[in-house]
């Protein structure tokens, strides 16, 4: 993860202050499962424990005999170490695999001036400007200098904060910002004023 440090002018206070946005410019090596992915988890030799599984929103899947394994938040090879460790209770050797059926966890979202504001669920990492094209592109009305993305994160303590990240059109396109066309995670929010 790349942290973007921006220097912000508190006009109350006249001190500067830094602000660290958590940006990626390179999509993420491993994909990391999330609620309604579909996942297709293979017990080898084993036919009544393999099966087609959705991860549910709480980010748990369920399996016979072991019951709830949390899966979001993991990859298909993590969650597959966890289902073999479950299994030892009840199996000597157990080989597991985890592939990954349907990608449904990975969503965004657009509002504001853009044609087709909404959700958008995707199958591939996207960017900012991707993001903007999906919904049809800027209305006339658009305020492309004034746009942002929220997003929800975590502080130093755990707890969900969520931040303003905010984006210049013409420096994406100049390349002259300090912030440029990043990809988004999955629930950012994609605002044009």
């Amino acid at each position: 993860m790349t942290l973007i440090a921006i220097m912000t002018l508190e006009a109350s206070q006249g001190c500067v202050k830094q602000i660290n946005y958590p940006v990626e410019y390179a999509p993420a090596a491993e994909f990391l499962l999330g609620p309604e992915d579909v996942l297709v988890v293979t017990v080898w030799r084993n036919q009544d424990l393999s099966r087609d599984v959705v991860i549910r929103p709480d980010g748990l899947i369920s399996m016979p005999l072991i019951g709830d394994v949390p899966a979001a938040g993991l990859t298909a090879n993590q969650l597959a170490k966890r289902i073999a460790e479950r299994l030892k209770e009840i199996m000597a050797t157990p080989t597991v695999s985890v592939q990954v059926k349907e990608v449904n966890s990975y969503f965004i979202y657009v509002l504001g001036e853009v044609v087709k504001p909404g959700k958008y669920p995707l199958k591939s990492y996207a960017t900012v400007l991707q993001g903007v094209s999906l919904a049809g592109g800027f209305t006339i009305f658009a305020s492309k200098d004034k746009m942002h993305v929220l997003r929800l994160g975590t502080n130093g303590q755990g707890t969900a904060h969520q931040i303003q990240i905010p984006i210049n059109y013409d420096q994406i396109l100049s390349g002259k910002g300090s912030i440029g066309n990043f990809f988004l995670k999955s629930g950012d929010v994609i605002v044009v004023p």
